[in-house]
């Protein structure tokens, strides 16, 4: 005769197995997800700072910028939300010179 009845354990083992197989494939794809969006930040803000930097306007959907220019430089920051918090990016880019002028520097 059986002291204890362990009938059902499997089906619990079971259930509590997949619900962590599929918290770490979420997890998974949560990362995956933020790592593009990562990229995407970096994509977005080197070509904000190339755009700013020949005078032509950048807009992208989903891609929050800003841009800011000092001794030159054109720099644009670049915010993309992701599952795991916003991602951002920050590329510098030389300004361009003005056609005909020496875009405001001393002969």
């Amino acid at each position: 005769m059986r002291a204890l009845d362990d009938a059902g354990s499997v089906t619990i083992e079971a259930a509590l197995s997949l619900s962590a197989l599929v918290i770490v494939a979420v997890g998974i794809v949560g990362g995956i997800a933020t790592l593009s969006a990562h990229l995407a930040a970096v994509d977005a803000a080197g070509a904000a700072a190339r755009s700013a930097a020949i005078g032509v306007d950048f807009q992208r959907d989903g891609v929050t910028v800003s841009l800011s220019e000092g001794s030159g430089l054109m720099t644009a920051e670049a915010a993309v939300p992701a599952p795991l918090g916003t991602m951002r990016a920050q590329a510098v880019f030389p300004a361009e010179m003005a056609a005909g002028g020496n875009n405001g520097a001393q002969p």
